[in-house]
């Protein structure tokens, strides 16, 4: 029977072997259908635009109960730090899935395999467009990714942006300015007054940059230099020859110190003032045959 009519009936249920009775409400889960390729942590799929691709989710009910549960597609995001999360609204891989069903009620110790279509429109973007299929019961929401890779050229590029260094940190923003998922290494190198201060090897960051998006990093310095003036570079590269680097000047000044310093210099200045006023009366009662008084050193001179 062709997908596109089997998408139209309702979700094929399946019993499980053997399952506890005991087992909790909240034991289900969802993952793709084993259909031949069993253990896919994910669904992919390509095709070039204006292709229909099909696929079955299954959700397992080992409970003694019935279960409830809602489809929806998402379409994947990068918080502010870079953790994949979803967007409230799907406007781009999640809003192209169609399931069977959106609504299946599972019966205990029962799978169910809910068929589904991903259609991609003409005129799509080719490149990466992650996404997800979200599936709800009560206050439990559980997630399966979509990796969508559409046809066509695509670009790997990205940007290193807003670089500082403060508090023992090295902050920065990268933006993915292409079309396919980036898995960016950082390489770090600082140059003082005197030489080199910091090298840092390219090592792989713990973060999955999704086209568009842009994510607030950071690199720990704990021991900075304690006095110099500091040029810190950063290089960024991913797969597909995507490279960019940025840089800043910091300056590190043990204000403790400094603030020491200032004060004797206000100190030293303030006793050479004491010692010209001083002088200058001296000469000035030398001509009137007039005495003068002196205070002592915490006042004024009278």
């Amino acid at each position: 029977m062709p997908f596109v009519v089997r998408a139209l009936c309702l979700a094929s249920v399946t019993a499980l072997g053997v399952a506890p009775v005991s087992a909790a409400a909240d034991d289900w889960s969802v993952a793709p259908s084993a259909g031949g390729r069993d253990g896919r942590p994910y669904f992919y799929a390509e095709g070039a635009p204006g292709t229909v691709l099909q696929d079955k989710v299954s959700v397992l009910n080992p409970g003694g109960q019935p279960l409830t549960v809602r489809l929806r597609g998402a379409d994947a995001d990068n918080g502010g730090r870079g953790a994949l999360s979803v967007r409230a609204k799907a406007k781009d891989t999640g809003a192209w899935i169609t399931f069977a069903d959106r609504t299946v009620r599972i019966p205990a110790r029962t799978r169910a395999d809910v068929p589904f279509t991903v259609s991609v429109p003409p005129g799509t973007t080719p490149g990466d467009h992650p996404g997800a299929i979200l599936a709800s019961a009560g206050s439990r929401t559980a997630a399966v990714r979509v990796h969508l890779r559409v046809g066509g050229p695509a670009l790997s590029a990205l940007t290193v942006e807003h670089v500082k260094v403060r508090d023992g940190r090295i902050s920065y923003e990268l933006v993915n300015r292409g079309t396919t998922v980036l898995a960016p290494k950082l390489a770090v190198r600082a140059e003082g007054l005197f030489g080199e201060v910091l090298d840092r090897a390219p090592r792989a960051l713990p973060v999955e940059l999704l086209p568009g998006r842009r994510v607030a990093l950071d690199e720990p310095w704990p021991d900075p230099p304690a006095l110099d003036g500091v040029d810190v570079e950063l290089a960024v590269t991913a797969a597909g020859g995507a490279r960019a680097e940025a840089a800043a000047t910091a300056w590190f000044v043990p204000w403790t110190a400094v603030a020491g310093a200032v004060s004797g210099l206000v100190v030293c200045a303030g006793g050479a003032h004491w010692s010209v006023r001083r002088r200058r009366r001296s000469r000035q009662a030398g001509r009137t045959g007039q005495p003068h008084r002196e205070a002592e050193l915490t006042g004024a001179v009278t």
